[in-house]
This record gives C-alpha cells, sequence and structure tokens, in this order.
C-alpha cells in the first residue's frame, strides 16, 4: 500500500479532509536508524558539555564526578529523569543546562514522538483514511499525470459541474500532487503505470481514465495497464506526437488527443478567421454561451426528425458503428432507440461534452 499521507480540504465542505498521498522517501529501517544517529549524537555532545564543566557538579553521595557520573547524570538529564543525586551548583553548569541541554532535551523527545507518529500512528491512519477514500470511490474520473493537460482538465471537469470527490489524480511530482490537492481533489504521488497504483485508485469502478502524463511512452504503458485492469472502463488519451494515435488505438484507447495538433489546427486557421478561435473557446469550455453535447437519443424523441431537435441543432449522428455526419442527416429519417446525438446548444446540459469519438 502506498505510505504517507497528505490533507487538503475541499471547497465545497470545508469540514471533509482529501487525502493526498505520498511515498515516504525513505524506509522506516533507514528513518529510524538515521534519528537514533542524531540521538547519539546529541547526547555526545551533552556529555562532552558536562564533562568539560564537571567542577560544576556536585555527586550528593561522595561529592567526586567522575567519567561514569558524567556518563549517568548526561542520561537522566536527557531523559528529563533527574533523580537529584547528582546536580549542578555553579552558575555556569546551571545556564548550560537551561539554555543548552534543555533545547537539546526537547530535540530528542519531538523526535521520539516524530519517530512514533510515523513509523506506528501514520500508518494506523493511513490505513483507515485510504479504506475511507475507496469505500467512497465510485463511478470516479482517474487523471494520470498532472501538468498544464492534466491541470486544465481537473479544473473544467470542476467546472463542468463533476464533483471534486469524483476525480482522483496520479503523478509522480510532489508538487503537482499538491497543487492538485488546493482543487479537493483526492491526489496520489506515485507512478500511474504500476498495477497496485492503480488498484489503489479503485480502477475497477472507474467511470473512465484520462492519460495525461506528458510523455507517449508512459502514456503508453498506463493505458495497457489501466486497459488490463478493466476491459471496460472509458480510456483517453493525450498524445503529444501524432505518430503515436495509431498506436493508442491499438491500446485500446477510446478516444486519443492531440493538443499540439489541434492548437495547431486552431492557430491556422486563425490567420484567415479571425472570430474562430473565440467561438471555438466559448463552444468547448463551461462558461460558454453555445456548448458542444453528446447524448443518448430520449424516448420523447425517437421517432421524431433532426430538424424536431430545435432549438439545438444537431451536427452528427452515430447509429451503432455507423457515423452519419451534417450533410447527411436527411438521408438517416427519424430518430431511432440507441441513437447517440451530438449537438450544438445554447444552454447548459447534462450530457458529455467531447472532442473526440
Amino acid at each position: 500500500m502506498i505510505r504517507g499521507l497528505f490533507t487538503a480540504k475541499t471547497r465545497r465542505d470545508a469540514d471533509s479532509p482529501r487525502v493526498i498521498v505520498t511515498p515516504n522517501a525513505w524506509s522506516p529501517t533507514l528513518t529510524l536508524a538515521t534519528r537514533l544517529g542524531i540521538v547519539v549524537l546529541l547526547f555526545c555532545f551533552v556529555f562532552g558539555l558536562l564533562w568539560w564543566d564537571r567542577e560544576g557538579l556536585r555527586d550528593q553521595l561522595d561529592g567526586e564526578i567522575s567519567f561514569t557520573d558524567v556518563v549517568y547524570f548526561t542520561m537522566i538529564t536527557v531523559t528529563t529523569v533527574g533523580y537529584g543525586d547528582i546536580v549542578p551548583v555553579t552558575s555556569r553548569a546551571r545556564l548550560l543546562d537551561a539554555l543548552v541541554v534543555t533545547p537539546i532535551r526537547f530535540g530528542i523527545w519531538f523526535l521520539f514522538l516524530g519517530t512514533a507518529y510515523q513509523l506506528i500512528l501514520r500508518q494506523y491512519m493511513e490505513g483507515y483514511r485510504m479504506t475511507k477514500l475507496q469505500a467512497t470511490l465510485n463511478q470516479h474520473l482517474i487523471i494520470c499525470g498532472f501538468g498544464h493537460t492534466g491541470l486544465s482538465t481537473a479544473r473544467e471537469l470542476l467546472s463542468r459541474g463533476t464533483r471534486a470527490d469524483k476525480i482522483v489524480v496520479i503523478d509522480r511530482n510532489e508538487e503537482r500532487v499538491h497543487l492538485a490537492g488546493t482543487l479537493g481533489v483526492a491526489a496520489f504521488q506515485a507512478d500511474a503505470t504500476q498495477e497496485t497504483v492503480l488498484r489503489e485508485a479503485v480502477i475497477h469502478k472507474a467511470k473512465a481514465v484520462i492519460i495525461a502524463s506528458g510523455r507517449d511512452d508512459s502514456s503508453a504503458l498506463t493505458l495497457l495497464t489501466a486497459r488490463h485492469l478493466n476491459p471496460t472502463v472509458r480510456i483517453i488519451v493525450s498524445a503529444k506526437e501524432e505518430e503515436n494515435v495509431k498506436l493508442f488505438k491499438q491500446g485500446g484507447a477510446d478516444a486519443i488527443v492531440s493538443p499540439a495538433t489541434f492548437g495547431g489546427y486552431i492557430i491556422a486557421a486563425a490567420v484567415d478567421h479571425g472570430h474562430m478561435v473565440h467561438y471555438l473557446d466559448d463552444l468547448l469550455t463551461a462558461g460558454g454561451k453555445v456548448g458542444l453535447i453528446e447524448r443518448a437519443v430520449r424516448p420523447d424523441e425517437i421517432g421524431r426528425t433532426p430538424a424536431d431537435l430545435k432549438p439545438d441543432v444537431l451536427v452528427r449522428l452515430y447509429r451503432g458503428s455507423s457515423m452519419i455526419s451534417l450533410l447527411e442527416l436527411e438521408q438517416a429519417g427519424k430518430l431511432e432507440a440507441g441513437d447517440i446525438l451530438v449537438l450544438l446548444t445554447g444552454g447548459q446540459d447534462n450530457g458529455t461534452h467531447t472532442a473526440q469519438r
């Protein structure tokens, strides 16, 4: 199970923490050994300090301070036991104890408490929070990669009404994971190409997986892993190189989007069509005055013609394995059960926006 966690607040419910899971940089054994080493060094420093000023100490039993007495006094001082059989009697010894030894004593106790929390309590809390999170995940969206594309996708999904608790982000970069947490979504700092990570994200219950890792080789491996774990989940892949689109199709992607290629199309069109970019931005974003939606034909629409859908405009129709374009709609006849409609609408709809089928 992925170790480590960070909590952030959702925008919709400030009392419900979202879980951001981050891996521990060190193993528990290395962490424990390092902290024990720091404690030993601090103990040696305090011993050296007290040995140097041993004339300021007094043994209540025999009045003499030996090497063993200083070791003993160092231990009971650092651990705050303080039996009182050896005490500082000079002003310098008391100042050293108050201004130097006491801060070290607190530091050692914080090391002990931090180790207990990290190696024992945190693992328990992690398990509880992870189990609680996984129990709530169903028909959720998994975003693999949270660079510019993943971030824009998450923000647009939230703008379209997707609940923050229905989005899970996976990215290897810690800063990106924390950025996802500020949006109120659950995020894992991990490698999405690994089966265990996708299983932790409850991929078997996911509605869709969005792969935007920023590298086509990583995206391809994530695609194959996700398709293996859930043969029916919808997978959308962001392709950096157009030549890899065929590879993603063969790997089982339901939709492949090439941001660089689409951006090039829009830039080229903007050379001669000054208002096209503004219209496309209006068309594809949640806050636009016109929307492009995809939905199934409704029962009350069966038997009607595309013209009866006004004020919405039917621009494409999918019937079985066939695609019917705008120019061929008259030949399609009346709408049938099972038809998938792609519509231009002037209002917001609960349908699914799509850029590619």
